[in-house]
């Protein structure tokens, strides 16, 4: 009988091992499947990014976009694209439809950065790799999740090279001192209130100035909202308060106030090819209108806001994210700082390398 007992518990014990076995190898074989299938829905070829730009109409925003529909196509993965219009409240529901529809990612250049608290909260309730580009949002943000991620260029490094081609302008043209007294009185096209590229560029052009050696006078300076035809009329209003004659230089924050203000000398036959009628103007970001421009010789000088390798980064990021790579420069092709922030850098436009930049 003891016998007969000992080996009916063998027998339980063993059909038990044998259960555990079974059910251990089928959960690993699960495990296996779920982690293939993982992999499967990684490849890039199964990401889609929605992108969300300010506004389509703005020049360096349309080469930034161009280059990540294209980077996406070199990388397999897709990008759907939407004007926000420059209304915020419009780019909140687009970022709604998208995590709607599913995408892998997002990519964001806000209407207005203040405003980007909102739209990390919506990505991190889905745990959804957010990067922003060309536009900061505040430290306290880009701290309160861990996918999230910015592109974009040092504001300050464009200031200082706008006002470095002024300073040089006026030590190779004593002449452009138009009275004399040793100062350069200009007027400021600036961009959006508030906006860090704005602000940055419009103070430390004026420092680089002023480091040159170089007094200032400000005439007048107002918003223009980075477009080309406020730009126009802003410029005929700083033309009808001042005077050509007292004009001694044109700060513009971006390229298309830049090229609007040249618009307004161009009527008043000013920077159309007559030297004893030229009023420098620079601005920033060498879209190909700019580089034109300076090819003709009516822009003194801008500044490469390297919209190729925003755009390239944004994607690389959003793709690797949605991968769950680290976004480390092996995986992205970038140098990442903190953890958090791809820095493009600027590069000075002037008459003697303009032609490296045209297409």
């Amino acid at each position: 009988m003891k016998k007969m007992v000992a080996l009916l518990l063998a027998a339980a014990m063993m059909a038990t091992a044998a259960g555990c076995s079974n059910a251990s190898n089928a959960s690993s074989a699960a495990s296996n499947a779920s982690a293939a299938g993982s992999e499967s829905a990684a490849a890039a070829s199964d990401i889609t990014v929605g992108v969300c730009i300010y506004k389509f109409d703005d020049t360096f925003m349309t080469g930034v976009r161009n280059n990540m529909t294209e980077q996406a196509k070199t990388l397999g993965a897709k990008t759907d694209i939407q004007d926000s219009q420059n209304k915020q409240p419009t780019q909140n529901e687009q970022v709604d439809t998208f995590i709607t529809k599913g995408v892998n990612a997002l990519a964001v250049n806000p209407v207005d950065r203040t405003a980007a608290a909102p739209l990390v909260e919506k990505a991190k309730a889905k745990s959804l790799p957010i990067v922003f580009l060309n536009r900061e949002p505040e430290a306290e943000v880009m701290k309160s999740y861990d996918k999230i991620w910015y592109v974009g260029a040092k504001a300050e490094e464009s200031g200082t090279m706008s006002g470095e081609i002024i300073a040089d302008y006026f030590k190779a043209n004593k002449s452009a001192d138009k009275n004399g007294d040793g100062k350069i009185q200009y007027v400021m096209l600036q961009g959006e209130p508030g906006h860090q590229d704005a602000t940055l560029r419009s103070k430390y052009s004026v420092e680089a100035i002023e480091k040159a050696g170089f007094a200032t006078e400000k005439l007048a300076a107002d918003t223009a909202y980075w477009d080309k035809v406020k730009a126009t009329d802003l410029m005929n209003n700083f033309i009808a308060s001042q005077g050509l004659d007292k004009i001694e230089a044109v700060l513009a924050n971006n390229d298309d106030m830049a090229l609007g203000a040249i618009e307004a000398l161009k009527a008043k036959g000013y920077n159309k090819g007559d030297k004893s009628k030229f009023i420098p103007v620079v601005g920033v970001d060498a879209t190909a209108p700019a580089l034109a421009a300076m090819a003709e010789g009516s822009l003194l000088g801008t500044v490469l806001n390297d919209a190729e390798n925003q755009g390239k980064a944004t994607v690389n990021i959003a793709v690797a994210a949605a991968q769950n790579k680290p976004i480390t420069k092996e995986n992205i092709g970038y140098d990442v700082t903190d953890g958090k922030y791809v820095w493009i850098p600027y590069v000075k436009v002037t008459q003697d390398n303009y032609k490296q930049f045209q297409s």
